[in-house]
């Protein structure tokens, strides 16, 4: 097997476990399962490691170079309008193929899954034409942000209570392992074209613009769009007998997501063939390469929405229904914090972004003290989610504050920590938010009686807002060691320049 296979599947592995391991110690104390439930998990959970190594390593083949490619090409454009355009067509095109979109439409049962998709990929398409602008005409990413959440919250006045929830999750699964290698390439290639010294700061921030967009494109939604009532059944899990049974019911899933991932992933394709063709930015080998990772992104999307959709997430929503229809629902809380952080110390993405916040702060801001913000930043977040299940606190009381923090430390902090904390918050929701956390959400907020679309959904929204204020206090952090690391230089220059003006 090849070995950077190997080493995603490793660490999908280690991003799935955690949650298997949680799910077998509940299934044999507070909420018994059957046999076969666990086995339907289990297989379901294997395919979702096996699925999403392939899908990683496939993007990074694929899709950074695509991106590099787009963004190295647009530098040299002389026309903005054209710019615009292909910016708006490539955001657009790559958000269709995004699996975490595709499970979120999959839960929300008021809206067809097309029309869901279709407008948050124009929302991320819109704002990649936004970071470009920013980027080429040196506007502040911290009051640009300000401006637009402001908006945000005005317009939110003016939709449907059932969309607030629903728009807030969609700017968190945006930003997921299909979109974010093709964004963070096409940034350092836009970036490049600036000389000045804040280039290279200007390439962060275009993630965190891209996941306003679908926020703002989905409350549009909610007030000019008006869908039938749908009504959220809790999930039957089947009842299978033998080992061959689990086999065919997975199987027989297997065509639907087949069809369903070969029309998403197409436009991509013919994107990067028709790219290819008009500018030969590429060798003969490295097309190969890339079609081969196209290849690897097909198989592993295929298997990782078979597994979320047949064995993961409704297991995960049965096991919320089940505790907290008990005398242990309010165990959904500590539940729910274990889970939040051991997903984000889990996560490949959040590895990597704590690497690059080591080595860009000198060491100052450690990976070990990043690591431990972020997990506690998202535990805290996931058990103000299970809260509001519980007790169907709006999610205004919680995403409202949280916002207003995290733009307020944004006008303190450098504008480096601004662009990683705002681009990071896509990056902390990742896979296991959509495919667990949030069916575990909505079993639970069934179970109780409560509104599914408005209690239940919002969590990825509140996963993804706990790293914007864990990374500007860690970038508060690194600003007072740094000026507390010079101030004995500055205090011995200062002294030598009084002795030499008395001398």
């Amino acid at each position: 097997m090849n070995e950077k296979l190997k080493e995603k599947i490793r660490e999908s592995l280690s991003s799935v476990l955690p949650i298997t391991m949680i799910v077998l110690v509940l299934s044999m104390t507070l909420v018994p399962m059957e046999i076969s439930t666990l086995v339907l998990f289990l297989t379901g959970a294997v395919l979702l490691i096996i699925g999403m190594g392939f899908f990683q390593l496939g993007a990074e083949i694929a899709m950074t170079p695509l991106g590099q490619g787009v963004g190295g090409r647009l530098v040299k454009c002389k026309s903005i309008w054209l710019m615009t355009f292909i910016c708006f067509l490539m955001g657009a095109i790559i958000t269709i193929s995004e699996p975490d979109l595709q499970v979120l439409a999959n839960q929300v049962a008021a809206i067809p899954n097309m029309v869901l998709i279709l407008t948050v990929a124009a929302g991320v398409g819109v704002f990649t034409v936004v970071a470009l602008l920013r980027i080429l005409f040196k506007v502040s990413l911290s009051i640009l942000l300000i401006g637009l959440y402001i908006f945000m919250f005005i317009l939110s006045v003016f939709t449907p209570a059932e969309f607030i929830a629903v728009a807030f999750d969609a700017g968190g699964v945006t930003t997921g392992p299909m979109t974010v290698p093709f964004i963070m390439a096409l940034g350092i290639g836009l970036s490049a074209a600036r000389s000045d010294k804040d280039g290279s700061n200007d390439s962060f921030g275009l993630i965190a613009l891209c996941s306003v967009g679908p926020i703002l494109m989905v409350l549009l939604l909610g007030i000019f769009y008006h869908p039938s009532e749908a009504v959220y059944t809790a999930v039957e899990v089947p009842r299978l007998v033998t080992t061959h049974d689990v086999v065919r019911e997975f199987l027989s899933s297997v065509p639907d997501y087949g069809m369903e991932v070969l029309r998403s992933i197409f436009p991509v394709i013919g994107v990067f063939v028709i790219f290819e063709i008009f500018t030969r930015s590429y060798r003969k080998r490295q097309v190969t390469r890339m079609l081969v990772g196209f290849g690897y992104t097909v198989i592993g999307l295929i298997m990782f929405l078979t597994g979320v959709n047949v064995g993961f997430a409704p297991v995960g929503s049965l096991l919320g229904g089940g505790l907290a229809d008990s005398i242990f629902k309010w165990f959904l809380i500590p539940i729910g914090i274990m889970i939040g952080y051991y997903i984000v110390k889990a996560e490949p993405a959040v590895r990597v972004l704590n690497e690059q916040v080591e080595e860009i702060t000198g060491g100052m801001v450690s990976y070990k003290m990043m690591n431990a913000s972020m997990s506690i930043g998202v535990a805290c977040a996931v058990a103000l989610s299970m809260t509001r299940v519980l007790t169907g606190i709006n999610i205004y009381w919680v995403i409202i504050p949280g916002y207003i923090l995290a733009l307020i430390l944004s006008r303190f902090v450098s504008p480096v920590f601004v662009g990683i904390a705002f681009d990071s918050g896509g990056v902390a929701s990742g896979p296991m938010t959509s495919t667990f956390l949030l069916p575990l959400a909505m079993g639970a907020c069934t179970a109780v009686g409560g509104n599914v679309v408005t209690d239940a959904f919002g969590i990825v929204a509140l996963v993804a807002l706990a790293p914007l204020i864990a990374i500007q206090v860690m970038g508060l952090v690194y600003a007072r060691k740094t000026k507390t690391a010079n101030q004995p230089i500055q205090m011995f220059l200062e002294d030598t320049v009084v002795d030499f003006e008395e001398e």
